[in-house]
């Protein structure tokens, strides 16, 4: 059955930026020994492994919104367990447009003369593992099975006429609840879905000191929540307990990433200083347990 405790793993923890130290957003929630991983980001698959997961145990995946950083891991992932004897087609909840992304990955899409080759060996013929039960949804109860619930509710990040965005709310039958924003800037939708929540997972793309300059520079989506705003928010839910994660890289010291970087802050203030101030501007509003996001930091409810 598995111990009656909560599981978070931070797989991933950084925005759209390659970057040497971050994954794509991926966090994976378990409980009582079963996996549910919310996004599926670059190197999400390999970050199960190194936290001593095996992905051929996942099988229910959540996607927030279909911004490749959330997404672009998932063909490697299910083709990846595919090859490691995955036993069945993994669950995949996500916006609508998401049955779309996968029909054009597998065998009739984007990997199909990769999936003929393989199937013409005798333990590869299982290639309905490679047909995921695809389920697009609304706001409400998106998933629930004996251990979990999921409810969704829309979040403020693409325009809705382009593809809907998704926070996310777990609660198990241990009485635990995990909220997650996905990508959004400040939403009263989120707010009062993660009311009360035991762990509140909350994007924390830019630092203060680089937003000012990304309106000058007119660079990027100003549809991101900012330190301050973040700490207002947690405070408003009643969180216990805030992580702030999906990073735009702003804390790095890798030189190729500092000068992509560059475009959207000073390139002099990148650096792990910068996570002092982020962690200063969400305390001006919030006093409860606080968390940065690093990859495949572990936290126990």
């Amino acid at each position: 059955m598995g111990a009656r405790f909560m599981r978070i793993t931070m797989l991933g923890t950084s925005a759209a930026a390659p970057d040497p130290d971050r994954g794509g957003s991926a966090i994976l929630l378990t409980v009582r020994g079963r996996h549910y991983l919310f996004d599926c980001g670059a190197n999400a698959t390999r970050s199960m492994i190194k936290s001593n997961i095996n992905p051929v145990d996942v099988n229910t995946v959540f996607l927030s919104h279909l911004h490749y950083d959330h997404i672009v891991d998932f063909p490697y992932f299910l083709l990846t367990t595919w090859i490691c004897d995955r036993e069945r087609a993994p669950v995949v909840v996500g916006p609508p447009g998401t049955q779309d992304f996968v029909d054009h990955l597998f065998e009739n899409g984007a990997f199909a003369k990769d999936i003929e080759a393989r199937r013409q060996y005798p333990r590869r013929q299982n290639t309905e593992i490679l047909v995921p039960d695809v389920r697009e949804c609304e706001p409400g109860t998106v998933f629930e099975d004996e251990f979990v619930k999921v409810t969704a509710c829309y979040v403020e990040h693409i325009p809705q006429e382009i593809t809907p965005c998704f926070g996310l709310r777990m609660d198990t039958i241990d009485g635990l609840s995990v909220s997650f924003s996905g990508d959004t800037a400040p939403c009263d939708r989120f707010i009062e879905l993660s009311k009360n929540v035991d762990l509140m997972i909350h994007e924390c793309t830019f630092p203060e000191s680089a937003i000012k300059f990304r309106q000058k520079a007119n660079v990027g989506t100003w549809s991101h929540t900012s330190p301050k705003e973040l700490g207002k928010i947690a405070q408003k839910a009643n969180a216990k307990s805030l992580v702030a994660t999906h990073f735009a890289s702003y804390d790095t010291c890798n030189p190729v990433v500092k000068d992509i970087m560059s475009v959207h802050m000073p390139k002099d203030i990148i650096g792990p200083a910068l996570l002092n101030e982020v962690a200063e501007d969400i305390r001006a509003n919030f006093k409860g347990e606080l968390r940065l996001a690093h990859d495949n930091m572990r936290i126990d409810l």
